[in-house]
């Protein structure tokens, strides 16, 4: 026992560089508490006393802003940044080593008393607002970006944005560790694609213009200088 809340007062200064002392972690870091406090209602849970455990996972939801049911089951060194609206559905399972930022949601898409929450692998971090739907697999090694909605399952070493969640990247190595803010976004690389196959189809239209001494118009329509002025320097909507 307290070789493991050793090992999470280790994990928080391991994922977290602002955590200072040893005072501030036990008595600043509402992700370790919820931790803590979860583990004991899983405990009751697994026991069968499952209103004591669900009041016990109330309380807690009270006391760190987390709701994690009493019956979802987490991995070692789990780590919640920060925490406040992180929400942990009952039949969820959360592997080793897992890192989730704030607003994380880890819901069902059933009312059927089954398995409908997520299965998060080993050495997964997920973005700020980033949310996974549904009895699906994310494998170990993915990063899912903030705000993204998983809706399906991931393979191993994924990186996940978008809404709804799209795979980019190398899936063999991650593409990212925590620079959520460099995280390839797939609509922005649709919209410059058209973009640059309108501007081929321009210049062609322009050659035959001028072939057929038809005038070329030389203004431009305005929204579309606005948009190739967002999408020139690699930005998103």
């Amino acid at each position: 026992m307290f070789k493991d809340l050793r090992e999470d007062i280790q994990t928080v200064f391991a994922k977290d560089p602002a955590a200072r002392s040893m005072l501030e972690v036990l008595f600043c870091y509402p992700g370790l508490h919820a931790l803590w406090i979860h583990r004991l209602a899983h405990l009751l849970w697994r026991h069968k006393l499952r209103f004591l455990a669900r009041l016990l996972s109330h309380f807690n939801r009270f006391l760190t802003g987390i709701e994690i049911h009493p019956g979802a089951r987490i991995g070692k060194r789990f780590f919640i940044d920060h925490g406040a609206g992180v929400v942990i559905g009952e039949t969820a399972e959360i592997g080793d080593d897992v890192l989730l930022y704030q607003g994380v949601v880890l819901g069902g898409t059933t009312l059927k008393r089954d398995k409908r929450h997520p299965t998060i692998g080993n050495n997964v971090v997920m973005g700020t607002s980033s949310v996974a739907l549904g009895p699906i697999a994310i494998g170990d090694g993915v990063r899912v970006g903030a705000g993204s909605v998983v809706v399906k399952s991931v393979p191993p070493g994924a990186t996940v944005v978008g809404i709804p969640g799209r795979t980019v990247g190398d899936q063999r190595e991650p593409l990212v560790d925590l620079e959520h803010g460099n995280l390839p976004d797939p609509v922005a690389e649709a919209v410059r694609f058209i973009l640059r196959e309108q501007d081929k189809i321009e210049e062609r239209l322009r050659i035959l213009e001028i072939a057929s001494g038809i005038p070329t118009p030389t203004d431009e329509l305005l929204e579309k200088v606005m948009v190739e002025a967002v999408f020139s320097q690699g930005g998103g909507i």
